[in-house]
């Protein structure tokens, strides 16, 4: 029998029974959907981190006390600023470099306040963590050396303490202290699940004051380029240990973060995908339910075309290519609503949905191969009926 004349009775057959054909598909259909709405939920999902990791600025590393690793302790700060200008010599740019302490405080206007993170760090933040400033100005050097007390308000905290006037040149009171409003930045939103708006910049030496504390809590640095990261990073490292000897410190750079949480997210869509999977196994056990059934049902058609020269091939052949004829089109369904669904879940909700091709096409190539799968045994049955005892069958 030829191939296309194969496909032609393939097609015919499943043509006949439209109904059993469609509620045979249905599992398939479901389980390719599923597989490309939630990889595509997953995929979404890991380019948004990375989006936001990146948004943090470029070339960025930070340095901290003790081990970054997950389940592992906190260690206690013993850095200082000085330990902050000793790592500026090492860069050779002290506009690269910015230190941090920071407090949960209540930042209170008038009779509004706001519990928010109030950062105490360096005039070169918004260069090294590419923070722009929307309106007024951030803090000078001159600020942090004589420690005076302005802030730069999150555009959140800025409409809860400042809903219908201009926060340019008020005063808000922190953990009791009056700070001047000086300056406001440019909105962010959402990074890492945390509200990048909802944050207050004073000083790096107010802050030091206004916690009681001489320390700082970790250093950030812009690196010149990515290809020295690295080597800039072991030499912040050692100088930082030959100040402290007793204490360890760790460095880690947006790659090594864009590395851990791409690494997790891929296991999760993996776990995802296998999941969605299942259906697809429950979809080609019922194909080949079906098809054993066809193969029952339609046991005189098979003698007869024995008696008429069909070899068994060529009717294993008919039957196999009726599998997946049926997987094929349900494939094809099913990746339609798959990306449907993917696109109505990233337009109606803020889960991130990203369509990739290489999902498409596994999908496909999936729910093809259950059909070959799952095809294989009624054909096999078919092709080995005797003609004679077919022909006699009722």
């Amino acid at each position: 029998m030829r191939l296309a004349e194969a496909w032609r009775v393939a097609l015919g057959a499943l043509r006949a029974n439209r109904l059993r054909s469609l509620l045979t598909m249905l599992g398939v259909i479901i389980g390719v959907g599923a597989v490309v709405v939630l990889v595509a939920i997953g995929t979404g999902a890991k380019n948004e981190v990375e989006a936001q990791v990146e948004g943090l600025g470029s070339n960025l590393m930070l340095v901290v006390p003790g081990r970054l690793e997950f389940g592992s302790a906190p260690s206690a700060s013993r850095l200082s600023l000085r330990d902050a200008e000793a790592v500026a010599e090492v860069v050779g740019d002290p506009s690269r470099v910015t230190a941090t302490v920071a407090s949960g405080e209540t930042v209170r206007a008038g009779a509004r306040e706001r519990f928010t993170t109030v950062q105490g760090v360096l005039e070169t933040t918004p260069q090294v963590f590419d923070r722009p400033v929307g309106r007024g100005r951030y803090f000078t050097a001159s600020d942090v050396q004589t420690g005076r007390r302005v802030a730069v308000l999150g555009a959140t905290v800025a409409a809860a303490l400042f809903p219908d006037r201009d926060p340019i040149g008020q005063q808000v009171s922190i953990a009791g202290v009056r700070f001047r409003v000086s300056g406001l930045f440019a909105p962010l939103g959402q990074s890492l699940g945390v509200d990048r708006d909802d944050e207050v910049h004073i000083p790096v030496s107010a802050a030091q004051r206004l916690i009681g504390v001489d320390r700082i809590d970790g250093l950030a640095i812009k690196a010149p380029d990515r290809e020295r990261i690295d080597e800039l990073s072991a030499r912040v490292v050692a100088e930082l240990t030959r100040r402290h000897p007793d204490t360890e410190f760790s460095a880690v750079t947006q790659e090594q973060i864009l590395g851990v949480l791409g690494d997790i997210l891929g296991v999760l869509t993996g776990v995802l995908a296998a999941i969605a999977g299942i259906s697809l196994l429950v979809g080609g056990v019922g194909v080949s339910n079906i098809m054993l059934v066809s193969v029952r049902e339609r046991t005189k058609e098979i003698g007869l075309r024995k008696a008429v020269g069909a070899r068994p091939r060529d009717i294993g052949l008919q039957f196999l290519l009726e599998a997946v004829l049926l997987t094929s089109v349900g494939g094809v369904l099913g990746m339609g609503l798959g990306v449907g669904s993917a696109l109505l879940v990233g337009a109606l909700s803020p889960v991130p949905a990203a369509i990739t091709w290489w999902s498409l096409a596994l999908a496909f190539g999936v729910s093809a191969a259950v059909g070959i799968v799952f095809g294989v045994v009624p054909a096999q049955r078919a092709g080995r009926l005797d003609p004679v005892v077919a022909l006699r069958s009722e």
